[in-house]
């Protein structure tokens, strides 16, 4: 029913579930160790992941935490991360859009600052 849309956050490393739905990587990175079949992914939009140079600069020092969220966000306002947003949108219109990556620490990672302009984006959609 459009208005239910639900979005989830997983590990990829989990096994994936039937509520999972549709299982997209959000994660530059192909996960290690991990084979395409096992992480059972529907979708891998690298434009919604942060540049390979914001990451390494996060990686450099995670103490940054605050300032790698706001320039996430700005990359995140570019359009072909705006398209991505919407796809996503799209496909949780009618289901659940489950986000897996394969970061240990996923509340210091970019997915929360992800999932925050998916729910911005989702009075207009």
């Amino acid at each position: 029913m459009p208005g239910q849309r639900t979005i989830r956050v997983r590990r990829v490393y989990d096994p994936p579930a039937k509520a999972d739905g549709v299982r997209v990587l959000v994660d530059r990175l192909w996960p290690r160790g991990l084979s395409k079949e096992r992480a059972a992914v529907d979708e891998w939009p690298k434009e919604l992941t942060p540049s390979t140079e914001l990451r390494t600069w996060y990686h450099e020092d995670t103490a940054r935490f605050s300032a790698f969220q706001e320039r996430y966000e700005a990359e995140l306002a570019g359009p072909e991360q705006t398209g991505a947003v919407d796809r996503l949108l799209e496909l949780a219109r009618y289901r659940t859009v489950t986000l897996v990556t394969a970061v240990k620490d996923v509340d210091h990672s970019h997915v929360p600052t992800l999932v925050a302009a998916l729910e911005r984006a989702r009075p207009g959609h």
